[in-house]
């Protein structure tokens, strides 16, 4: 009998000892891993927690990302998770009671793409694998396609397209004696008020020099095509402006250009590659790519437009 009861008074200290250490590492692990808030973006927090998830995503998705130092990786990642809030609270005004089934299953393919995976089970191995929540970086994908089409609700009637002004510039450049089809990278900045142009294309130019075309487009761009790297791929000359054209055309592969005044900034082009079109262009088919080319770009700046004026109305607080 009294060993029956040395035997529970053992398991009961021993269970008393096991608890005391557990509390011992989880004080320590609370010590050295404070939650700091670090932004406020209206009445939601960013912590540092958040800011080190965000980098694993980023790198994640753009694993080029990793070049940058710790410093950079955060100022992007600060950004980002701004970026996102400010959008999302517009996106919960406007989409409150909508089916999200059919984006959140577009989100899950574009996905499969991008990373080149072949089904779901697949994605999330790699995704745990990188130790990144399988729910989080579908909203966010799911949350990118949803702001696309707020964008297009909002302003497709607002898309102004002077046809006849379209078809005469294509039927110019169908003229030239040689067209050319370009892969082309692009960075669209702004000017911060105490920046110079100068100076800002002396900054790009050194982070290309340092990290590549990639890394500046990640690190400066404020276009979309900075999630892919900067890349907009293949572009027949017959869809570009005289003015891009003519400035394509004075320099070589691999070369970027000199800052090109756009409505939303500075545009630097990079040519990644190019080739000459030796078929005979059907004009039709031309008008209508020109015709699209030019819807995807103004929907493009009123985003960019729209992104800002929101911000503006946001109050944000560092820590």
């Amino acid at each position: 009998m009294s060993q029956v009861f040395l035997g529970i008074n053992y398991i009961m200290i021993l269970k008393k000892k096991i608890i005391f250490l557990l509390l011992i590492f989880l004080f320590n692990v609370n010590f050295n891993t404070n939650i700091e808030i670090k932004f406020k973006v209206d009445n939601q927090i960013i912590t540092n927690f958040d800011i080190f998830d965000e980098v694993n995503y980023l790198i994640f998705i753009r694993p080029e990302l990793s070049k940058l130092t710790k410093k950079e990786l955060e100022n992007l990642a600060e950004n980002s998770l701004i970026r996102e809030i400010i959008k999302k609270k517009e996106l919960d005004k406007i989409f409150k009671n909508i089916d999200q089934t059919r984006l959140i299953e577009d989100a899950k393919l574009d996905l499969y793409k991008f990373k080149k995976v072949k089904n779901e089970n697949e994605l999330i191995k790699l995704i745990k694998k990188n130790n990144i929540n399988y729910s989080n970086i579908i909203e966010k994908v799911k949350n990118e396609k949803l702001w696309n089409e707020l964008i297009y609700r909002k302003f497709n009637k607002s898309i102004k397209i002077n046809e006849s002004y379209l078809r005469k510039q294509l039927l110019d450049r169908s003229k030239k004696i040689k067209k050319f089809e370009y892969n082309l990278s692009e960075i669209l900045f702004e000017l911060e008020n105490s920046v110079s142009l100068e100076n800002k294309y002396k900054n790009i130019k050194e982070e290309i020099k340092n990290n590549g075309f990639e890394s500046a487009a990640i690190k400066y761009s404020i276009s979309n095509s900075s999630k892919n790297n900067g890349n907009i791929g293949w572009i027949k000359e017959t869809l570009l402006s005289n003015k891009i054209s003519d400035i394509l055309r004075k320099i070589d592969i691999n070369e970027i250009s000199t800052p090109i005044r756009y409505p939303n900034g500075y545009l630097v082009l990079k040519i990644n590659n190019k080739k000459e079109l030796k078929q005979k262009i059907d004009l039709d088919r031309e008008f209508k790519d020109l015709i699209k080319y030019e819807k995807n770009k103004q929907l493009n700046q009123f985003s960019l437009l729209f992104y800002k004026r929101i911000k503006q109305n946001t109050i944000i607080n560092e820590y």
